[in-house]
């Protein structure tokens, strides 16, 4: 089973998350601009809240990129520690893309806000996370 490791951010904050999921899971993280040029059975997707909303790129990505998405798994950073399922869940529903319940956010830094953050534990728990969710399903 494939797995891939795609994430957008403004910051550094999401990258860094990215990075460690990848680590952990063997794959290479990457910005959601480089497409998927084969079929991702589980997709960790990397994504925070920007004025109450996710990036368009990373809605381009899953629409761009759906016949190669098998599930897709969020993950992200926020200073105010939003969920961003709700919005992702719009495109992944009207593409026909799975998006799983689960999801893995922490704190970012933000202006002085959250600063040093993610640090090594949440890069850490993020890796524990996506991990786990490898297991869940079985891989």
């Amino acid at each position: 089973m494939k797995t891939a490791v795609r994430y957008y951010t403004r910051s550094g904050n999401t990258k860094k998350l990215a990075d460690a999921i990848a680590g952990r899971l063997g794959v290479e993280a990457a910005p959601v601009d480089k497409g998927l040029l084969e079929r991702a059975d589980v997709v960790f997707l990397g994504c925070s809240y920007y004025a109450f909303d996710v990036d368009d790129s990373v809605k381009e990505f899953i629409r761009a990129n759906r016949w190669n998405i098998g599930k897709i798994v969020l993950f992200g950073t926020s200073a105010a520690m939003k969920s961003t399922y709700k919005t992702v869940s719009k495109v992944a529903e009207e593409t026909g893309v799975e998006l799983l319940h689960e999801e893995f956010h922490c704190r970012g830094q933000f202006m002085g806000f959250h600063k040093g953050r993610p640090n090594g534990e949440d890069c850490s728990a993020a890796a524990d996370f996506a991990e786990k969710i490898m297991e869940k399903m079985g891989l």
